[in-house]
């Protein structure tokens, strides 16, 4: 009995936490949508594009006021 419970209810509170944390990377994965693929020929220093889609176009778009 791993910290006085008993094995049957330990072993539903840990197979609940491995679902619960196996539900949540997936969630992630899902929503950041990372690039998984492996280059053959590794990036040189300073070429590898790590900044967030559509976030340069925020930047740099001009505002526009209505006068």
């Amino acid at each position: 009995m791993p910290a006085g419970v008993p094995w049957p209810s330990y072993l539903k509170m840990f197979t609940a936490s491995l679902l619960a944390m196996f539900a949540g990377s997936q969630v992630v994965h899902r929503y950041y949508l990372p690039d998984l693929t492996i280059p053959e020929i590794p990036p040189k220093p300073g070429e590898l594009k790590t900044e967030l889609l559509g976030l340069k176009e925020r930047q740099h778009k001009p505002q526009t006021s209505q006068q």
